[in-house]
């Protein structure tokens, strides 16, 4: 009996469990990783070095200014400030929905919304659709994928590239951590969990050149533990909590990478699908509307070497942007047909290197609030450009035509809308701009998305992440 019990796989997982759960608990201060001093010219001959790795960390729901390093009041996040203080930290970066099918689908095909045609909760990537999955596997790298949210799941096309895509087994070990969803939700397990998969993979494999995508949910469902800081009892104060439990799940992860000795040929990448309301516009949560509260997000890149100082990168680019940024870092051929593109030349001119910057080029975003609808559409386009932005909401048989308009320099938090009517030069050129987009939408892929069946365990499972799926019911 008990030698049953040691050769178990369940045994080595509550036991691996348990070591997670105490690393954390003692993971509160910050960290100063031992890697070697770089310069500048460091960061230009990376895609020249053909030994990088990818760990790529989406924090679900995270939204930038909420963390120190953003300028937030509160400590949130000392950890993630350590990291961006000696490699890269994009300060305005716009994530392309609030909702995260759409958003995601963007992030890792760098095409706009209405390109790549991930709209509403049945929508799924065609096979034909290029993920950087599959060319990091083309070019000899493992591909792993550990997700806890269910719009990322395999039956909607993200699996593809990977030799692994799995959502992490709800551990048994964990009794310190508790959710306070606003809305009640209870998702299974905790990040711990994807921490436990991530360790069994570079155990296995972490002396291969390796892709390690982590896609993290306590900051969606408001986890934390006792050791969080107590900012309070309220929502906001809560997810800020979460942040920074969240934060330390992230330094647990860095210290595996440590532990095995690849730090030094590793690109840490943080970054969010979107961010979330607390009432700025009256509203609480997110996939509601396009408000600068739910598309700022944080987009940080450590490097294998210390870069003192580090990096900020002050343009504002996009999240279409991150891939193409990240396969030209690691030398590989990039995406064909996208929306993004590259933001190496802005590192480069934000390190001080002799490279002409980008010019800045409009922004956008798009969500169908109807995403839950089989046939309903709502949308809200926005567009940025110039230190102005445009929220456009179309007219529908449900609701008038609306246009809202703010300047992002004066007013970044979007409180004063300044939309003249008739008379608005800046609201009629980026009017047309967004007008523009969505009459010559095309997929860069030659078809269209798919469109999938979704039986009543998988809605569940969505709706254990508190959305509400009206018009979701069975056919």
């Amino acid at each position: 009996m008990l030698r049953r019990l040691i050769d178990s796989p369940l045994t080595y997982f509550v036991g691996a469990g348990l070591l997670v759960v105490v690393a954390i608990a003692t993971q509160i201060e910050v960290r100063v990783p031992p890697l070697p001093e770089g310069t500048p010219q460091d960061v230009a001959e990376l895609p020249q070095r053909g030994d990088l790795n990818v760990v790529f960390v989406v924090i679900d729901t995270l939204r930038a200014d909420h963390l120190d390093v953003y300028g937030y009041g509160r400590e949130t996040s000392p950890n993630l400030a350590a990291l961006a203080s000696q490699g890269i930290r994009f300060e305005k970066v716009l994530a392309q929905s609030s909702w995260t099918k759409t958003s995601m689908a963007s992030l890792w095909t760098g095409a706009q919304p209405l390109n790549h045609g991930l709209l509403r909760f049945d929508d799924a990537l065609p096979a034909e659709a290029r993920m950087p999955a599959e060319t990091l596997k083309q070019a000899g790298y493992r591909t792993a994928g550990i997700y806890r949210n269910g719009w990322v799941a395999p039956n909607f096309g993200f699996a593809q590239g990977f030799d692994t895509y799995i959502r992490p087994r709800p551990g048994r070990a964990r009794q310190r951590a508790q959710s306070q969803h606003p809305a009640g939700a209870l998702l299974e397990g905790t990040d711990e969990d994807a921490l436990v998969s991530a360790n069994e993979f570079l155990d296995a494999f972490g002396n291969e050149k390796f892709l390690l995508y982590l896609h993290l949910m306590d900051v969606h469902q408001y986890v934390f533990d006792q050791d969080s800081p107590p900012f309070g009892v309220g929502y906001l104060d809560l997810y800020d909590q979460a942040i920074h439990w969240t934060d330390r799940v992230i330094a647990h992860l860095y210290g595996k990478l440590e532990e095995i000795g690849v730090l030094d040929r590793t690109l840490f990448v943080i970054t969010s699908d979107h961010g979330e309301a607390f009432r700025e516009h009256g509203f609480e949560g997110h996939a509601r509307n396009l408000y600068s509260e739910v598309t700022r997000v944080p987009w940080i890149i450590g490097l294998p070497f210390r870069l003192m100082p580090g990096v900020v990168v002050e343009q504002p680019v996009s999240n279409v942007d991150v891939w193409p940024t990240l396969l030209e870092l690691l030398g590989l051929s990039p995406l064909e047909g996208i929306d993004g593109r590259s933001a190496v030349p802005l590192i480069r001119a934000a390190a001080g290197l002799d490279a002409e910057p980008l010019a800045p080029t409009p922004r956008l975003a798009f969500l169908d609030r109807g995403w839950g609808h089989r046939t309903r559409q709502t949308p809200i386009f926005a567009v940025e450009d110039a230190g102005k932005r445009i929220m456009w909401w179309p007219q529908t048989d449900e609701s008038p035509e609306r246009v809202h308009l703010f300047d992002t320099e004066g007013d970044p938090s979007e409180q004063h809308d300044i939309y003249s009517p008739g008379d608005d030069p800046d609201a009629e050129r980026l009017l047309g701009i967004v007008r523009e987009h969505s009459e010559s939408a095309e997929s860069p892929w030659g078809v269209d998305a798919r469109q999938i069946e979704l039986d009543e365990m998988r809605l569940n499972q969505l709706r254990a992440l508190g959305y509400v799926l009206p018009g979701a019911e069975r056919r």
